[in-house]
């Protein structure tokens, strides 16, 4: 019985987090969710255009993409730098980088701008 009620407890508590967590963001430890979260909201906040085999997108549209592909990768990334290397960098299809257009500045490859970001939140 005891292991039936813990089982049910466990149960209840995933399934829990798995309405306020996106179910591949899961198995990850908690520093590298926070570095992928900060990275995530960094994109989504930019004003910055993402540009995608010739396509722009704001932010929100970016970060969408990315999530997508970090879903797909999930197993492969185990750090921060894995995660832009693998759902931030460049098209699967293409193989044509990604590239981050801001303001008056030249456009900077998105792994650059991630690593850069990602650099900078890690000295804090």
């Amino acid at each position: 019985m005891k292991s039936i009620t813990m089982s049910l407890f466990l149960y209840l508590a995933l399934a829990s987090n798995v309405i306020a967590t996106p179910p591949f963001a899961q198995s990850i430890n908690p520093p590298l969710e926070a570095e992928i979260q900060y990275l995530l909201n960094f994109v989504a906040s930019t004003d910055c255009q993402y540009e995608r085999n010739g396509s722009f997108h704001n932010g929100e549209e970016a970060v969408e993409h990315i999530n997508k592909k970090y879903a797909y990768y999930k197993d492969e990334i185990k750090t921060a730098e894995d995660f832009i290397k693998y759902s931030a960098t460049k098209s699967m299809l293409s193989g044509k980088f990604y590239t981050v257009h801001c303001h008056n500045a030249l456009p900077i490859k998105s792994q650059d701008w991630l690593l850069n970001e990602l650099h900078s939140f890690r000295d804090r």
